[in-house]
């Protein structure tokens, strides 16, 4: 196949960009069904005239039904972009690039999407049914499975699917909550995957971040000892990174620490953990739940992130924090290469 592909992108590159078009149209309508021909220029970043054309083309093809209420992708068009998947992937090169960033993050293992995550939704999205597929591989019977917060973590908890009607699995949050978007906190997506993974879920009712003496406090309470003894067994956590700043932000957290993590010039967070551009910890705040000295307990440590703005985060948490897979997207994964040439 590569070699046909090579020989297409010398003789017909205009039919590959054609192919990229529709499959990301064919993605937009799947995602955002019913959608109106507006909303589908804003999702593609496309002009309405183009948009029009594929749209008179792809109904065509029976691969989309046009309605009053908007446009839906059919099972014939389900079934082919499918399978455009795994050859869009080929077209852009990404075995190459996913063999590229497992030696320059020293990585177990490392899947990539096409697109930007920064720009298209569905490519979380894609994110996403690549860590359900992984999982499906790896989880066993009665499996605890930890889940952060974040809008990657959201994705996953959109597409998730039963992983084996035979088994019991628990999904719990590895942290508390941080004020944000309740469909972003780690309770509402673990809840949110148990219930489409046809499994069970614990909730951690406390907030996040904690004063030392608020810390000290809750930390004894025996409803809160006994899911954290769950949290701390999980075999399986997904998490996702964050950008330094912006988590800093979302945190609340006074200016005078987020002056300290400018200064230090923090990257990335996860687990409560700033990082710098060295991976070194810049700064850490008072969480109940999994830290990042607990990771290395856990079997199976899954890192989601990506989106050009996100290459320098993960890379800078991939310099000492533990895993054993990144997903991650075809923009991210340029972007590291750009900043941490092999």
């Amino acid at each position: 196949m590569r070699t046909l592909i090579d020989l297409q992108k010398k003789l017909v590159p205009d039919l590959l960009e054609v192919m990229e078009q529709r499959y990301s149209i064919l993605h937009s309508v799947e995602l955002f069904q019913p959608i109106g021909r507006r909303g589908l220029a804003e999702n593609t970043n496309l002009t309405e005239r183009s948009v029009r054309g594929e749209i008179e083309y792809l109904q065509e093809q029976d691969l989309i039904q046009v309605t009053t209420k908007g446009m839906y992708i059919t099972k014939e068009g389900k079934l082919i972009l499918a399978r455009l998947t795994e050859f869009m992937s080929e077209i852009k090169g990404l075995s190459v690039l996913e063999k590229q960033i497992k030696e320059r993050l020293q990585v177990g293992n490392v899947i990539i999407v096409p697109g930007n995550s920064d720009k298209y939704e569905w490519v979380k999205q894609e994110m996403g049914k690549a860590c359900i597929a992984f999982l499906k591989t790896i989880v066993k019977p009665e499996s605890t499975i930890a889940v952060t917060g974040g809008t990657s973590m959201a994705a996953i908890a959109d597409v998730m699917t039963p992983l084996n009607k035979k088994n019991s699995y628990l999904f719990v949050p590895a942290r508390g909550g941080i004020g944000e978007k309740v469909e972003n906190q780690a309770n509402t997506i673990a809840a949110e995957m148990a219930k489409k993974a046809k499994g069970d879920y614990r909730l951690l009712y406390v907030p996040d971040p904690l004063s030392d003496s608020a810390y000290e406090s809750i930390i004894e309470e025996p409803s809160i000892n006994e899911i954290l003894k769950q949290i701390k067994g999980s075999s399986i956590i997904l998490h996702g990174i964050g950008d330094a700043i912006t988590m800093a932000e979302r945190r609340k957290t006074p200016e005078s620490i987020i002056e300290i993590l400018k200064t230090n010039k923090a990257v990335s967070e996860a687990f409560g953990y700033y990082f710098n551009a060295e991976g070194n910890v810049v700064h850490k705040v008072k969480t109940i739940g999994i830290h990042l000295e607990d990771l290395g307990s856990i079997e199976h440590v899954i890192t989601v992130a990506g989106g050009k703005s996100k290459g320098q985060a993960i890379a800078s948490y991939f310099k000492h924090g533990k895993s054993n897979l990144l997903i991650t997207d075809e923009a991210a994964a340029e972007q590291i290469l750009r900043d941490y040439p092999l």
